[in-house]
């Protein structure tokens, strides 16, 4: 017999509603604007990029926090990475974690030209092994958006490593409507909704997950 079960939900935001979000938000930066077609020009994946909806909400996050230390793992194309740099002052320091070291050259060339490189530490490699090197209480954001299969065993090293009052953001936490549906069981989506209990149940956080592009956990720790 037929499984007729939904294999996502798609998509989980009826489309008009999420088109008049993206005509509701500030207007997007022309270094984002730049950055964003740059993506779709030289990367295989160019969906990935957080694109000018969740930036503005990250660039806000940034703005009432006002972090000076942030941590990203999972760099891609710098979209992110550069979002965090607009919106903070310019002693803030960036550590980005990226997996793919042929992505430097794009990566350093965008940087130097937004004239935001002062600002970032890039690291390249697996980010599990990077983000250990860091002491714990050190960040005031962390920005997770690595393989999702590993969202489980990233979590309780990360929330060590957020000091008191900061924020971690993990994206793609909704994972296409994925997560809501019990029956469907891929590695990445048991993956996901695995980190999301982890959150949930863990009492040195307050959470919630904002459903903007594909899902944001928000994180802050007590």
């Amino acid at each position: 017999m037929e499984d007729k079960r939904e294999k996502q939900i798609h998509p989980f935001i009826d489309r008009r509603i999420e088109d008049y979000c993206n005509k509701h938000h500030s207007n997007c930066n022309e270094i984002l604007s730049e950055l964003e077609r740059q993506t779709h020009l030289c990367f295989v994946k160019p969906h990935m990029v957080s694109g000018a909806w969740q930036g503005e909400l990250l660039m806000m996050l940034c703005r009432i926090l006002r972090p000076e230390r942030i941590l990203e793992i999972g760099t891609f194309s710098g979209y992110a990475t550069t979002c965090f740099a607009l919106a903070t002052d310019d002693d803030c320091k960036i550590d980005t974690i990226e997996a793919l070291e042929e992505y430097k050259p794009f990566l350093i060339r965008n940087f130097t030209k937004n004239n935001i490189i002062h600002k970032i530490n890039l690291h390249f490699g697996q980010g599990l092994d990077v983000v250990k090197e860091f002491p714990d209480n050190t960040f005031d954001l962390i920005f997770l958006d690595a393989e999702k299969i590993h969202y489980p065993d990233y979590y309780p090293i990360v929330v060590n490593k957020l000091r008191q009052g900061g924020l971690l953001l993990a994206d793609n936490i909704l994972w296409y409507g994925k997560t809501a549906l019990e029956y469907l069981s891929d590695k990445d989506t048991v993956a996901i909704r695995r980190f999301n209990d982890l959150v949930t149940e863990d009492e040195r956080v307050e959470n919630i997950i904002i459903p903007v592009r594909d899902g944001i956990m928000v994180a802050r720790r007590r």
